[in-house]
């Protein structure tokens, strides 16, 4: 099967009920989408398909219905994302594990809402878990990020 990662297209042969966190992963070698609890409830391993985000894991690589994005395709480093650089200016990431899946449900939660506020901030992001605690700044980021995008000062 034909897969379009991060804007390059992949000819993968796998089990079409293979979850798409391990093409990502194995097949592909894009190892910043995180396996966290392998049931949809962390959020580690959310990317985007088709610009919404979804929980890698539990995608089957046969149901994937459009282009894939992952942390690796989010921005650059000479480019990041505007959620990528308002992560490094709030310093949001402690351990670390959790935020290419933080910073991925944040950005499609700024395509669909370019202002949100706290409440929409927390209820989006309540199924994206952080053991480290960092919510106030993943807030914060997303408040500053959102700003970047519509060209305010962040």
């Amino acid at each position: 099967m034909k897969l379009k990662v991060n804007g390059s297209e992949y000819d993968v042969n796998t089990e079409l009920d293979t979850p798409l966190l391990w093409v990502l992963r194995e097949d592909l070698g894009l190892v910043g989408t995180k396996y966290g609890c392998g049931i949809a409830q962390c959020g580690a391993c959310t990317v985007h398909v088709g610009g919404l985000a979804v929980r890698s894991c539990q995608l089957a690589v046969g149901e994937v219905g459009g282009e894939i994005t992952t942390i690796e395709g989010l921005g650059t480093p000479e480019a990041p994302h505007p959620v990528q650089a308002a992560w490094i200016e709030e310093q949001v990431a402690q351990c670390g594990y959790c935020q290419s899946g933080q910073i991925m449900q944040a950005a499609s939660l700024l395509l669909t809402d370019k202002n949100p506020s706290d409440e929409k901030i927390d209820r989006v992001m309540s199924g994206n878990l952080c053991r480290c605690g960092t919510y106030p700044r993943i807030r914060s980021a997303i408040h500053k990020a959102a700003k970047s995008i519509a060209g305010g000062d962040a």
